[in-house]
């Protein structure tokens, strides 16, 4: 008999959230228990978060202890969804005096270890990765009138939109597993204490930071320049609503290159992330475009679909009235709800709100079929993008990545694509969005959609960068991230990984076109001989090259036997689980016994030692671009409007964000 626990977690960093979840039929995370089985709940007597954000990247680390009242032990699974880009890294079990941890191993082995040790009655774990859905630990046992607890830690690299932070951790229920949410049933009360203690290392210059919806029980320590502490402790909470968190940098930062390296050692490659603010003067579009709304309405929208009304409405009335609309809905079907593109009139506008507001959910999930309608009646004298607003999760019509990929390559138009809640399909949506040079983007059902939106818009309305390429020279670098970035919009930064084989002078050199002209951006700077402060990039750059192999077995680029075997090889050699490795928890005596290597006990060792030396210094620069600047302008951010070049009035979809922000906290002022 098997008992679910699942949490959902996000952390979203940034400024601008008008929490519209407290509107919301929401789902919450928890424990959940078979129908009918005559057991009772697990009980949740405490939940942790512990959260750093540092050079680029997130470390959380989430601790929740269970308390089983019923009178058996259990075999139980708990699951927190999957976040983008994550590497989960460790994973450890305490029940009572006992103390297991996690190795990863080829997912047959996995599943074989497990079971033997399961049928042996001695404590063991498993944790696997559930498709697009979440990571799954399995526990046994879970014994009866006793407390368990799981601790696990995972890392994600983080990007600044328009000059502003995000990092979400998901609790509410993203409904995107009809199979789970149709079996179990859910408790989500802690009985004790709900915390979340966050802190930001920022060597660039913060402004501001919040945590939208949390302004009356967060705490708010600044302790330097780009230092800040926040912590939000609640008794008896519920785990039904997200926890977001914000932070927005000065405005007016110059465009910058950011390098961080680790190598332990002369003799072996290094490892490194790239970070890339552009500062250009992308100048606004003057003249009318296209925007194709195509809006996913299928039942795993239930609790999302408030949000997406109210983003859409506001998308919409920020159109210009030289622009043209259209809206697409779908579920098991796709329908045009405009009857083609409309111009943007005021009356209009009040129109198409009217509908979207009106929008219900029904049926399953035809993706292709809506994305295919949304593709029909294009002008090819208007530039057209098509803002894609979903959760991804396609369960009718055709569902291959690789067909996806084949229809928008037909067509001249860019994908702006929103995936909404938790549990979402970050792989489909690479493939569409990239297929287009377009962009998509998170947003949490307690999330910002309006803020998210209205961002969107100022890379649809503004110039970008198009063919781009990035090269690296004067130091061999192998295994980077695809030199061929493609399009750069407003605001949007560039997250490179890649290995290098020695120290020395490299010159990076990004070349693209900006109406019609060639432009070259450059600077130098020095790979070092040794750098262990950043362990935790080997990891980083692994799961980047994963996705990689993703994206292209979805392009159909890639034979499905080559690239299962490359996910299975850097799992292991890296220590992630991904969906061809699992990471087994067992005691360290019967890891002995079986004759297994620790090589993720030795990987977590290093990076607690970089973690420890890290806590104890102010926020560190990695800038490397300071005497020879990559760009000439500010990189776009919140406040600046302008065409990129920091010295432009506030443009009027900034002081419509701005607004929306104002109105927020006066709202919660009041409450």
């Amino acid at each position: 008999m098997k008992l679910r626990t699942v949490l959902q977690r996000t952390v979203a960093a940034g400024l601008v959230a008008l929490g519209l979840s407290a509107l919301l039929p929401v789902q919450a995370a928890g424990i959940l228990t078979p129908k009918g089985a005559g057991q009772k709940p697990m009980q949740i007597k405490d939940h942790h978060v512990e959260v750093v954000i540092n050079n680029g990247f997130a470390r959380t680390e989430v601790q929740q202890t269970f308390f089983n009242p019923n009178d058996t032990n259990l075999e139980a699974i708990y699951s927190f969804p999957l976040p983008k880009s994550a590497s989960l890294s460790e994973v450890t079990i305490f029940a009572g005096e006992k103390e297991i941890h996690g190795e990863v191993l080829e997912k047959k082995e996995a599943n074989q270890v497990y079971e033997a040790e399961k049928q042996s009655g001695n404590d063991t774990g498993k944790a696997d990765k559930n498709g697009i859905q979440s990571f799954d630990f399995t526990v046994f046992p879970v014994r009866a009138h006793a407390e368990t607890r799981i601790r696990f830690v995972y890392y994600q690299p983080l990007e600044i939109d328009t000059g502003i932070g995000r990092y979400v951790y998901p609790l509410e229920d993203g409904g995107t597993d009809d199979a789970a949410r149709g079996f179990w049933e859910r408790n989500e009360k802690v009985e004790g204490t709900l915390s979340i203690n966050l802190e930001l290392k920022s060597a660039a210059p913060v402004a501001e930071v919040r945590a939208p919806g949390l302004e009356a029980a967060a705490v708010t320590k600044k302790l330097a320049d780009g230092h800040y502490k926040i912590t939000v402790a609640k008794a008896g909470a519920s785990l039904n609503r997200d926890f977001v968190f914000y932070y927005r940098l000065q405005d007016n930062l110059p465009g910058r290159v950011e390098v961080i390296p680790y190598r332990a050692d002369a003799s072996k490659p290094g490892t490194f992330m790239m970070v890339i603010t552009p500062g250009l003067d992308l100048q606004p579009i003057t003249h009318g475009a296209d925007y194709t709304f195509v809006l996913d309405v299928s039942g795993s929208m239930q609790t999302k679909l408030h949000t997406l009304a109210k983003g859409v409405a506001k998308a919409l009335q920020s159109l210009k009235p030289e622009d043209r609309y259209r809206l697409v809905a779908f579920s098991d079907r796709a329908n045009d709800l405009t009857g083609g593109f409309k111009n943007a009139t005021p009356e209009n506008i009040a129109a198409a709100v009217k509908i979207v507001e009106e929008l219900k959910v029904r049926g399953g999930t035809d993706l292709y079929g809506g994305v295919r309608e949304g593709l029909k009646d294009l002008d090819a004298d208007r530039a057209t993008s098509i803002v894609l607003v979903t959760d991804g999760v396609a369960n009718q019509g055709i569902v291959s990545p690789t067909e996806f990929h084949k229809l928008m390559k037909q067509y001249d138009v860019r994908v702006f694509g929103f995936l909404m809640g938790n549990s979402a399909n970050w792989p489909l949506m690479r493939t569409i969005c990239s297929a287009t040079g377009g962009f998509y983007a998170g947003v949490s059902n307690d999330d910002d959609i309006i803020g998210q939106l209205m961002l969107a818009r100022s890379k649809i309305t503004h110039e970008c960068l198009h063919d781009a390429t990035l090269k690296i020279s004067g130091v061999k670098t192998f295994d980077a991230t695809d030199e061929m970035i493609g399009k750069i919009y407003r605001g949007q930064q560039l997250v490179i990984f890649g290995r290098y084989d020695k120290a020395g002078k490299a010159t990076v050199t990004l070349n693209a076109k900006m109406t019609g002209a060639d432009k070259t951006y450059t600077t130098t700077f020095d790979f070092p001989e040794t750098d262990t402060g950043n362990p935790e990039i080997e990891r980083l750059w692994a799961m980047d090259r994963i996705q990689m192999i993703e994206d292209k077995q979805n392009a159909g680029l890639m034979p499905e036997s080559e690239g299962k075997y490359a996910v299975a090889q850097l799992g292991i050699a890296y220590q992630l689980v991904t969906d061809e490795t699992s990471m087994v928890l067992l005691s360290d005596e019967a890891f002995a016994q079986r004759g297994l290597e620790r090589r993720n006990k030795t990987r977590v060792a290093e990076e607690r030692r970089a973690q420890t030396v890290r806590a104890s210094e102010p926020p560190k620069s990695y800038q490397v671009d300071q005497s020879a600047p990559m760009f000439q302008h500010s990189a776009p951010s919140l406040g600046n409007g302008g065409g990129g070049g920091g010295s432009g009035p506030v443009g009027p979809l900034m002081l419509g964000l701005i607004a929306a922000l104002r109105m927020f906290r006066s709202s919660h002022r009041q409450k």
